[in-house]
């Protein structure tokens, strides 16, 4: 059996507590304890602006991306949103997520959705 060891974290709420008691604890202690190999958070919606505007949630970033957490964001909300620059130098990958996150579904691969 093929065994999936990448975990995608969709974070769509504009919760903070969410994004830091939910993403950003499980997606960093995910890497930082080896329960996944891979953790990938997608950020999609409401939080490309939190993301963008918020110091706290950029260290939380910052510490996700020091454990080898990779971080996305939809490129369609940040550019409507007017923060594709900041994502970018937050070190953040701005793409289009709809094709590949169809392609995740599809492939039944690890996804939380918050």
């Amino acid at each position: 059996m093929n065994e999936k060891k990448h975990l995608y974290l969709l974070w769509t709420t504009e919760s903070k507590i969410s994004a830091e008691k939910m993403v950003f604890m499980y997606g960093i202690n995910s890497k930082r304890r080896g329960w996944w190999e891979e953790v990938t958070i997608i950020i999609w919606g409401a939080p490309t602006l939190l993301a963008a505007q918020d110091t706290e949630l950029q260290e939380k970033i910052e510490e996700a991306k020091l454990e080898g957490v990779h971080l996305s964001a939809c490129k369609a909300c940040a550019d409507q949103l007017g923060v594709t620059d900041k994502l970018t130098d937050l070190g953040i990958e701005v793409i289009y997520w709809g094709d590949p996150l169809t392609k995740l579904l599809k492939n039944d691969e690890k996804l939380l959705t918050i």
